[in-house]
């Protein structure tokens, strides 16, 4: 380098400083060898913070000159000084501290020859005293000087690796296995210090040190936890029980010897916390007791950690036997009970202990990150390695290699995710090294950006080519990780004429039954029939499957839901929208996914209504009572039969029923808001039959116009607006003679319309029944199925009980003649909202039917903790709590004169009757209870009042609920508690007690 170089403040900000001024100043100090420097440290990551560390060297060595010249003159000493100097604060303040080091990167070797691992072993035990030679080597320099040595012998060590890394552009996962290796011979060194500190008694035992995790990956990060486990054995002759005192004393001495804080710095921490039982498990295992605890205790985790352990201190020959051990256990592990659960588990804990600032720069364990890649490589090891030794690498990239070599991984996907890994990898080695700290999180600043992105090549605008690259990579990796458990599974049943390695049925089953398919036969047929043949419809399949697969197989029934799809495609394949909404559109398909794998009822809806899937993509909020029923109205009005007229009617409340579930399943619909729009709709079907069957009756009869009006009254959960998907229709029938028609007459009239109503609704068809329930009618099933209202006057007058006057509560006239209903409404109102309120003796009879009620009505063999219904805390005890207020004070608070559970609640508060904590108790219970009403009707496709006890069902109520997949007992415990507590204000509110 001869070549002088510009050394004006703007000559160096174009070269790469950012300083110009302080750089001119520092080359400056360099004396005349500084424009020969110049190159190597614009070259560098910091070119400022280099040239900052490089003045901070020279000062400290004994010969200034040598450093200069030998940085000056030789290309290969200049370019690995600097690189460090520019990328690491750390290691220059270790130079800085240990001058005389800067002579390694002189070694013109470092780029072509890597350190075997054996050797930096003996450098290792050679800085404590100990010889490398011996079985079991034992530290002799003094006890802190043998601790401070270790660290000045592994830094110097790492010195070198990381210069051969940033200069020589070493692969990362050369890079990484260096670093296990030495952070293997410094477990070695640490062990020898270890067994200088208990003396004698360390001859009494043999100690594996058994590497987990990245080290026994032998892919480790410059900074990181170093997972260990220990195994010990006693040496022949010697005492169990002493030998396991001397070996728990050899590990958490190495342990501290690693993690301690001295003039030198630390190492890494050792972390044990992977052994049996974790923390609080003993800290040594003989080979027995982890064969006892593996083959009775572990969960799947531990055997999925297991897959990396690899003996590399202390005695290997143990350490090996240990290895041998487990084997058989972590490739069965796919087999196990509950494999699938674990797994899905395992990620969802990873991503729920992301702080939520660091989320979305997360380089490890965010989505798209590290974790997604390691996670999704050792899955496939589990479900496939018992039967392929040959995919069995502890070091992710060679797994990855190995499966995609063995057709367990397309071709494409295996490089795309070797090429997004090792660059993830290497930028968090590059955010690792600059100040040796342990982060997986991307800096937000300026200035580190540029250092990092420099630090990768990128020199013309790194921060804005380092957000591309890594951007572009974490979705790679997300795009990767959705298809890559799928994707071969096509493969293996298409019969496409391919280049890559198939996977074979056997390993398509396994991997689907690991992946929570318990038919993995039926659903490789399912995949078969869905993309076999060459056609256009096909090919967007094979497109489409690999992630609508990933997507039923995190929903409740997996393979209800493959079934679905299937029988929905074939249904609608020939249509053009169909597959190409699904392709294009992702939260169509996501959300057909989740309605297909946890909901029978919508199935079911979407099975007799194909084109619904079209509603996915829009909005799914319930329609007005008034546009349905001007639609029922004109599609009735289309037809001269009234039973296709009344099909038609039924067609329009199938495709609102899908509307309202899809809204409930997907879109979150408030459960007051579903309970309204099932009313709704209710009102407009019942609306259209009425009109069609008065009609129908009225030619029948060979009749002008009809002999009297008509009305629907709304009663029970109906009348108040709070139908869930499985409720009857509650009504009650009345009419009136119009003038000059005889009473015989209209009321012959009125009973053949309603005859003719429930008959046109009982029909079969392919919308799910609408049954009218009239038996809240006066005198029940033995009265009249239609009263005149001076009739009904005349009962309420006579006849009527209490319990009759609290039925009426809910009473709602919406379907018919306007007046009609206005009359009947004006009729009730005093009955149900007495001036005075109801006398005590009334409230008397109120509570003793309710105790009845709780006594009687529960069905024989149901929990009264977890019925629905009648439980305790239940619908039936908050609505009778509210009921029986608006009995006793509705006549002096108008508000509270409503049909609707929470509406009187909340005018109960506002009177003053209730306290507002209570009745948000009250509330609470109700809501949740009618939730999960809903969604159990929605996952079984009928109705129930129980908590279901089947865990698959369980399981998916609990999603439709919006829990994680796992947590149905959590979604138990939520719902015994919320229960607990609202039964507790019914006994301070309905029973004053």
């Amino acid at each position: 380098m001869t070549t002088q170089r510009p050394r004006t403040a703007g000559s160096l900000v174009r070269l790469g400083f950012l300083d110009g001024a302080a750089a001119a100043a520092g080359l400056d100090r360099l004396g005349e060898l500084g424009p020969e420097i110049c190159t190597p440290l614009a070259a560098s990551a910091d070119p400022d913070a280099a040239l900052a560390g490089l003045l901070r060297l020279a000062d400290a060595v004994e010969n200034r000159a040598e450093l200069l010249e030998a940085v000056a003159d030789d290309e290969g000493t200049a370019m690995r000084l600097c690189s460090v100097l520019g990328a690491s604060e750390a290691l220059t303040a270790h130079l800085v501290r240990h001058p005389d080091q800067w002579r390694d990167l002189t070694d013109p070797t470092i780029g072509a020859t890597r350190a075997p691992a054996f050797a930096m072993r003996a450098a290792l035990l050679a800085s404590v005293g100990a010889d490398p030679q011996v079985a079991e080597p034992v530290a002799t320099l003094p006890d802190a000087a043998a601790v401070d040595a270790l660290r000045v012998a592994y830094r110097r060590i790492l010195l070198r690796l990381a210069a051969r890394d940033l200069a020589h552009h070493l692969p990362v996962d050369d890079a990484a296995a260096e670093i296990a290796d030495l952070a293997a011979g410094t477990l070695e060194a640490a062990l020898a210090v270890a067994r200088a500190r208990v003396g004698e008694a360390a001859r009494t035992t043999r100690l594996a040190v058994i590497a987990m995790g990245k080290c026994g990956g032998r892919e480790l990060n410059y900074v990181s936890d170093v997972d260990v486990v220990f195994v010990f054995a006693p040496v022949e002759g010697a005492d169990e029980g002493g030998a396991l005192r001397a070996a728990t004393q050899l590990a958490s001495q190495l342990m501290q010897v690693c993690s301690d804080h001295t003039a030198e710095g630390t190492i890494w921490p050792v972390d044990a916390n992977l052994r049996p039982e974790g923390a609080s498990g003993p800290l040594v295992r003989t080979l027995a007791s982890h064969r006892g605890y593996y083959e009775k205790w572990a969960k799947t985790w531990e055997f999925q950690a297991l897959l990396k352990a690899r003996p590399v201190a202390g005695d290997l020959a143990l350490g090996e036997d240990y290895v041998r051990m487990i084997e058989p256990m972590v490739w069965s592990a796919a087999e196990r009970d509950g494999f699938v659960h674990d797994v899905q588990a395992m990620r969802r804990r990873v991503l729920d202990h992301i702080p939520a600032h660091e989320a979305e720069r997360q380089l490890k364990l965010g989505s798209g990150g590290l974790r997604d890649v390691e996670f999704a490589v050792q899955l496939l090891q589990l479900v496939h390695g018992r039967a392929d030794p040959a995919i069995r690498a502890r070091a992710t990239l060679s797994a990855l290699a190995e499966l995609t070599d063995g057709g367990y991984v397309g071709r494409e996907d295996g490089e795309a995710l070797h090429d997004a890994y090792a660059f993830l990898r290497t930028l968090e080695h590059r955010i690792q090294l600059h100040r040796l700290r342990r982060t997986h999180v991307v800096p937000d600043d300026e200035a580190s950006l540029r250092r990092l992105g420099r630090s990768l090549g990128m020199h013309s605008e790194p921060v804005a080519e380092l957000d591309r690259q890594w951007k572009y990579h974490r979705r790679e990796v997300r795009r990767l990780h959705e298809k890559l458990f799928y994707r071969p599974l096509l493969a293996a049943v298409a019969k496409l004429a391919s280049s890559d390695a198939r996977l074979s049925l056997d390993a398509a089953e396994a991997r689907l039954s690991a992946l929570g398919y318990d038919d993995p036969k039926g659903a490789l047929r399912h995949l078969e029939a869905l993309t076999s043949g060459v056609s256009r419809t096909s090919d967007i399949q094979r497109t489409l499957l690999p992630v609508m697969l990933e997507w039923l197989a995190d929903s409740p029934d997996p393979d209800a839901g493959l079934f679905g799809f299937r029988r929905l495609s074939e249904s609608l394949g020939r249509s053009p929208w169909y597959l190409k909404m699904l392709r294009d559109e992702g939260e169509v398909a996501e959300r057909l996914a989740f309605l297909l794998g946890t909901s029978r009822y919508a199935t079911d809806l979407l099975e007799r209504e194909p084109q619904g899937v079209r509603m996915l993509g829009g909005d799914l909020s319930p329609l007005s009572a008034e546009a349905l029923t001007t639609e029922m109205l004109s599609v009735a009005s289309r037809q001269s039969d009234p039973e296709e007229a009344v099909r038609a009617v039924r067609a329009v409340r199938r495709r609102e029923l899908l509307r309202i579930a899809c809204g409930n399943l997907v879109a979150g619909t408030d459960v007051a808001l579903v309970g309204a729009g099932l009313s709704r709709l209710t009102d407009a079907t019942l609306e259209a039959t009425l009109t069609v069957a008065m009609d129908a009756v009225r030619v029948a009869r060979g009749l002008d116009e009809e002999p009297t009006r008509m009305a629907v009254v709304a009663m029970g959960r109906y009348g108040g607006f709070e139908l869930s998907y499985g409720s009857d229709a509650d009504v009650m029938f009345v009419h009136e003679a119009r003038e000059g028609v005889e009473a015989q007459v209209a009321a012959a009239y009125a009973q053949a319309v309603v005859g003719e109503l429930r008959r046109l609704l009982s029909l079969p068809a392919s919308d799910p029944p609408l049954v009218v329930d009239a038996d809240l009618r006066p005198e029940g099933k033995q009265g009249p199925m239609v009263r005149t209202l001076a009739s009904y006057e005349a009962y309420y007058a006579k006849w009527s009980h209490v319990w009759e006057f609290q039925a009426l509560l809910r009473a709602d006239a919406v379907v018919g003649d306007p007046e009609l209903r206005a009359r009947f409404t004006a009729l009730i109102d005093p009955l149900r909202f007495p001036s005075e309120g109801i006398s005590p003796d009334d409230v008397v009879e109120v509570r003793r039917i309710k105790a009845r009620v709780d006594d009687e009505r529960l069905p024989r063999g149901a929990d009264p903790n977890t019925h629905l219904k009648l439980g305790r805390g239940g619908l039936a005890d908050v609505e009778w709590t509210v009921q029986l207020l608006q009995m006793r004070h509705a006549g002096t608070v108008p508000e509270l004169r409503t049909p609707q559970t929470l509406a009187a609640l909340e005018a109960a508060v506002a009177a003053d009757l209730v306290a507002a904590e209570d009745a948000e108790v009250l509330a609470d219970s109700w809501r949740l209870v009618s939730r999960m009403r809903n969604a159990v009707t929605l996952v079984r496709g009928k109705p129930s009042d129980q908590v279901p006890r089947d865990a698959t069902e369980r399981a998916a109520v609990a999603r439709v609920l919006g829990y994680a997949a796992g947590d149905s007992d959590r979604m138990v415990n939520d719902y015994l508690r919320t229960t607990r507590r609202a039964h507790a204000m019914v006994e301070k509110v309905f029973w004053e007690e």
